[in-house]
């Protein structure tokens, strides 16, 4: 079984880890490696979440003991159908996930995925009862224009279904230019996003806009993570690279 979410007037830190298209089945220790440091206390009060490729979903649900949470990198918003080398929420679902990435940069560059598109996939999540993790951000020029609000803005608007609550929803920042870059924005610049994403949720979703977690990602690793979860709004993280390896994902954990 899944780890619960808390939820409070002040969000339940989240460190959610995306392998991307990495690991074979011998990664698997490292999400035992994971389970045992939770076990043993090592991990404070935060919540843990990993996103294998969906081959080591079923496996890593096993492995992590019901004390972290394992999730999908993407799903399609139908149910069922002729929709080859696609996989469903309830598909995640059955194998055990408790939530899934949505509307990542990568998913929205690489597969041309629009805003409906992504609001599609939020609502297959929760019809499948999964928590959506929501990704927003910027490429360079936009930022470079000044323009990271409008953008920012318009993916919230158009990739959000109604009815997100702290239960069903995680908002993920992540400027497209510092994912897998080294570069990150100042902690001035992440405030301001940040800041801006939970006034768009508050006006829109009112009380429950307070409590929908926002994580950061972004080149976030064990150097730099204890400045940026120290941002106001920042709720926690979502980590790429950094998430391969158990003690990377640990001294992440560590900073908050």
């Amino acid at each position: 079984m899944n780890q619960e979410f808390a939820v409070s007037d002040a969000p339940r830190p989240l460190i959610a880890g995306n392998w991307k298209m990495n690991g074979l089945r011998a990664a698997l220790q490292e999400i035992e490696t994971l389970r045992d440091a939770v076990r043993a206390g090592h991990v404070g009060s935060v919540d843990l979440a990993i996103c294998p490729p969906a081959t080591l979903i079923h496996a890593a649900v096993q492995a992590c003991g019901g004390v972290l949470s394992i999730g999908g990198q993407d799903c399609h918003g139908a149910p069922c159908g002729a929709h080859t080398g696609d996989i469903s929420a309830e598909m995640l679902a059955d194998a055990g996930a408790g939530l899934v990435i949505v509307g990542h940069s990568e998913r929205r560059t690489d597969h041309h995925e629009s805003n409906p598109t992504v609001r599609a996939k939020t609502e297959a999540a929760w019809r499948a009862g999964l928590i959506a993790v929501l990704c927003v951000g910027e490429l360079r020029e936009e930022r470079e224009e000044g323009r990271e609000t409008e953008v920012v803005g318009g993916q919230l608007a158009g990739s959000v279904p109604d009815g997100a609550t702290p239960d069903n929803l995680v908002v993920a920042y992540e400027p497209v230019w510092a994912i897998g870059t080294g570069l990150t924005p100042t902690c001035e610049d992440i405030a301001a996003i940040h800041l801006f994403i939970r006034g768009e949720l508050v006006t829109r979703f009112g009380e429950a806009g307070q409590g929908i977690r926002i994580l950061y990602g972004g080149s976030v690793k064990p150097g730099n993570a204890r400045e940026l979860m120290a941002v106001e709004n920042v709720d926690g993280a979502l980590v790429g690279g950094a998430s391969l390896k158990a003690t990377d994902f640990l001294a992440i954990c560590a900073c908050l």
